[in-house]
């Protein structure tokens, strides 16, 4: 075996023997259960579908990565967590290159929920949470603003880096994956993704407070719809994965939608999220009442008879749902599809009369969307 792993080394002359080598070991899972086990035994049942022997990768760098050649390998796996890598989209983006089409990568990262875990097991809450805040501040929100941004850099070189499940499982389908799995091992989380298309390159992902999200306005028009972010950073991306998963409840809901934050729970409870809209309504993409703008998953839910009426229609602020408050999704569709055909034959007195009803129900009656 050490000679087959020799050979395939000086085959691949290019690659950095200091940083990759190629191991086979995970095929041989030792029976007794000790630290590495679980690990060891995801890595093995991907493993087993594999026709040659992948790539292991000793760093989560970039430097690492670009000393593989592209379009060659059917699998990389890397051991480290990414915590660490500071341009984590290049690394990504350069794992895509490297694979084959539908190659596997497999890798792991401590979320902020294990990071905070593994917090509560060394501190007492009084200097928890402080210190978490801290975190936060120092990690997240700071280095949003360029002139701290170089500091932050400067101070930690991109280590230790704050990131959710979310915000992973985004940015790995933005460069290109496909999420095949994942699951949380020995305070970590594991994953296993595969190549499906080239890197989106997205320069504007929802990253910041306010953020513009790309929905589609009157004539099949893209637009950028203006909101507070309630959601973690490149939720946009998984929105069809979750919808997968878990489907919709009430209405258009997901089901348990772990994109949410605590904090966005609470804005969109009160439409605190959505007061930037007022930018939308001034700039005239939408009107004060009418159907919402949709994403183009979401839009591509609905049936063919609503979608052609709803392009032909400037969308609103107000929803026809605050006056039907429909309960299912269907409903909520009939509901659309109503007042689109009322608004055809009667516009000013059909905006008006919903405008009443949905400000009676949402103040009187304590309507809310979910």
């Amino acid at each position: 075996m050490k000679q087959d792993t020799k050979g395939v080394l000086e085959r691949e002359g290019r690659q950095k023997e200091d940083h990759i080598t190629l191991d086979l070991s995970f095929q041989r899972i030792p029976k007794r259960r000790d630290a590495l086990y679980e690990q060891k035994q995801f890595i093995a049942a991907w493993q087993k579908q594999l026709h040659s022997a992948p790539v292991m990768m000793k760093n989560a760098s970039n430097d690492t990565v670009e000393g593989i050649l592209p379009d060659t390998h059917e699998a990389i796996i890397c051991t480290r967590k990414i915590n660490n890598v500071r341009y984590l989209n290049k690394y990504f983006e350069s794992i895509n290159r490297s694979l084959m089409d539908g190659g596997l990568y497999i890798g792991c990262v401590e979320t902020n929920y294990q990071l905070r875990k593994r917090l509560e097991k060394k501190y007492p809450r009084i200097i928890l949470y402080p210190f978490i805040l801290m975190l936060f501040l120092g990690k997240r929100v700071l280095p949003k603003w360029s002139v701290f941004k170089r500091l932050y850099f400067y101070i930690t070189r991109g280590k230790k880096r704050m990131i959710s499940l979310t915000e992973l499982l985004g940015r790995l389908v933005s460069c290109g994956f496909q999420i095949q799995e994942y699951r949380s091992i020995n305070g970590l989380t594991w994953f296993a993704v595969t190549k499906s298309q080239k890197p989106a390159y997205d320069m504007e992902p929802t990253y910041g407070l306010l953020v513009g999200l790309k929905r589609v306005g009157k004539n099949g028009r893209l637009m950028k719809m203006y909101k507070f972010r309630t959601m973690h950073p490149y939720a946009e991306y998984i929105q069809g994965y979750v919808y997968d998963r878990s489907g919709l409840d009430k209405g258009d809901k997901i089901i348990d939608d772990f994109r949410v934050t605590a904090w966005g729970a609470i804005m969109r409870k009160y439409w605190i999220d959505e007061l930037p809209m007022i930018i939308n309504l001034l700039k005239g993409d939408i009107k004060l009442v009418g159907v919402r703008p949709l994403s183009e998953h979401k839009l591509s839910l609905y049936s063919q008879k609503l979608k052609d009426i709803r392009k032909m229609n400037k969308p609103g602020l107000i929803p026809p749902y605050y006056v039907d408050m429909p309960d299912t999704f269907e409903g909520l569709q009939e509901s659309e599809y109503q007042y689109l055909v009322k608004y055809s034959k009667h516009p000013f007195k059909t905006d008006v009369v919903y405008f009443f009803k949905a400000v009676y129900n949402i103040l009187i009656k304590r309507a809310r969307s979910g």
